[in-house]
């Protein structure tokens, strides 16, 4: 069964100076949308004056929701997809993958965003991301066993 374990990918690995650039790239878009929740957060601490906890503030609750879903999902996708690229994983499902993250994480956050929530972007959003997540998972697996680590 052939998952996408390209021989041409594994020379090409060995011979860069970064072993995961296509990780490499979907973690900085990633962080660059971290950073910008985390801006929302503040801005609504300091302007309602709020430093620890929520104050009761409902925009505030939102945007720490919004901020700590994404930090709850994010981190782990990202190891999944570095382990699948440490596996050789064809780049291309790598980078459907990674574009998939990046969708589904901005389509969860504007979703939630919204007062009231817009639960058709929040609800894809997640489905998107636990795709992802499912199906690194799977490819790690199988790449584990192609690369003959448990076997």
């Amino acid at each position: 069964m052939d998952i996408g374990y390209d021989k041409r990918h594994i020379a090409a690995c060995d011979e860069r100076k970064t072993p995961m650039p296509v990780t490499a790239l979907y973690a900085s878009l990633l962080a660059i949308i971290f950073i910008f929740l985390a801006v929302r957060v503040i801005k609504v601490r300091s302007s309602e004056k709020v430093s620890l906890g929520d104050g009761g503030k409902p925009d505030l609750i939102r945007r720490m929701r919004v901020h700590g879903n994404f930090t709850e999902y994010v981190p782990m996708a990202l190891v999944l997809l570095a382990l699948a690229e440490s596996v050789h994983t064809e780049p291309v499902l790598l980078h459907v993958l990674g574009i998939l993250l990046v969708i589904a994480r901005c389509l969860h956050a504007w979703g939630m965003s919204q007062s009231p929530e817009n639960f058709r972007f929040r609800v894809a959003g997640m489905a998107m991301t636990f795709t992802v997540i499912g199906i690194t998972a799977l490819v790690c697996f199988f790449g584990s066993l192609w690369q003959g680590w448990l076997i």
